[in-house]
Formats: structure tokens, C-alpha cells, sequence
């Protein structure tokens, strides 16, 4: 029996265009090798030259005074110019730059891959579920790690400029505000490359059908 191979209907309006798919492939491979020039940029200035830092404050210690309608408030963070970064803080904000960079090559290479396959009108693929979930666990694990080296970085940068004043006793370990968007976007794709697995098994069920 031969293959019915499933063929838009007269009349029948295509919600991604071939020429779309070749839009968002062209668009998803500029924006990855943009970006990766100005992370590696952003990297070699971590270690040549003056760097200018939005540095977290503890905000215990950073009141300020002199407010009207008798409010309260705090300074949570504050930009610094530092001329050259100790080696070790520069590595870790190093590496947090490449680990971001990951996570957003990720979602490019998904894009590219979902455009390409709407493209070819074959998206459940072999290969599609694994891509689908990898790129999830990529962007999941590396935004997470880039968010935790990155914190950890400027905290430390903050207490060695002066900017954060310890009282005895106190250790001050991260001062920080977790973005959890990776983790729930990274843990919602991988959940989608089940969706594609059970797509795959469907697509094999019908094969012959007419």
C-alpha cells in the first residue's frame, strides 16, 4: 500500500510559509553569531579593561535618608567602574557571560530546527524529540548555573570595593534575585519533546492509511 502523503487543501492558509521558515532560519542564525561576538567581547573586557558593574547591595546596611511622607526605603544594588577585576571574580563573570550565551544558543538552534522541519513539512522526526528536550535541558541547566556564577561574582566584587560592610559574625554568601525563567522554559520544552515522541508514534500508526 502506498503512502498518502498529506497535502494542503484548496483554500487552506499555511500558519508558517516556506518562506516564513527561511525568515525565522536566516533570523535565528544571525542572532546566534551576533551574540556570540558580543559575549566574547563582553568576556575579553572582563580581563582588560575598565569594567562597569551593576553590583547587589546588602540591603540591611543601605538605607538612605532624608525621604518625604515619611517612607523607608533601601538600595538593593549600585553601578560601579572598577579599572581591573581580581582574576578570580573576573573568571566567574567569564563564564557566567558563556553559560548565558549557551542557554541562548539553545532556543536559536530550536528555532532553527522547528523552522526547518515546518519547512520540509516533516516535524515529528527521530531526531526532533531529542533535539526538543536537549536544547530544554541545555537552556535549563546553563541559565541556572550562569545566574548562580554571575551572583556570586558581584557579591563578592561588592564586598571587596566596600560596598557591602559586614558585621561580626555576618557572612554574607549571595545577594541576588533569581530569574527562574530558564528553569520553567528549559523544563517546559523537555516536556514538549514528549509531546514530540508521542507525535512521532501517531505519525508511524497512520503511515499507510489512505
Amino acid at each position: 500500500m502506498k503512502l498518502a502523503k498529506n497535502r494542503q487543501r484548496p483554500g487552506e492558509k499555511k500558519v508558517v510559509s516556506r518562506a516564513d521558515a527561511v525568515a525565522i532560519m536566516i533570523t535565528a542564525g544571525a542572532a546566534a553569531a551576533v551574540t556570540t561576538c558580543l559575549t566574547a567581547s563582553g568576556i575579553i573586557e572582563r580581563f582588560t579593561g575598565p569594567v562597569t558593574l551593576i553590583l547587589p547591595l546588602h540591603s540591611a546596611h543601605q538605607s538612605p535618608t532624608g525621604l518625604g511622607l515619611d517612607a523607608v526605603a533601601r538600595f538593593t544594588s549600585m553601578e560601579a567602574t572598577i579599572p581591573a577585576l581580581p582574576a578570580g571574580e573576573a573568571v566567574l563573570l567569564a563564564w557566567a557571560g558563556a553559560l548565558n550565551q549557551v542557554s541562548f544558543l539553545a532556543v536559536m538552534a530550536l528555532l532553527f530546527l522547528l523552522a526547518f522541519r515546518l519547512r520540509g513539512e516533516n516535524l515529528f522526526t527521530p531526531s526532533s524529540a531529542w533535539i526538543v528536550g536537549s536544547c530544554g535541558a541545555v537552556l535549563a541547566l546553563a541559565g541556572t548555573v550562569a545566574q548562580a556564577l554571575d551572583a556570586a561574582a558581584r557579591t563578592r566584587i561588592a564586598e571587596l570595593i566596600g560596598a557591602n560592610h559586614r558585621t561580626p559574625g555576618e557572612i554574607i554568601v549571595l545577594v541576588a534575585d533569581f530569574n527562574i525563567a530558564p528553569l520553567l522554559a528549559g523544563t517546559v520544552l523537555v516536556l514538549v519533546a514528549g509531546v514530540f515522541q508521542f507525535g512521532r508514534r501517531l505519525q508511524r500508526d497512520t503511515e499507510g492509511l489512505i
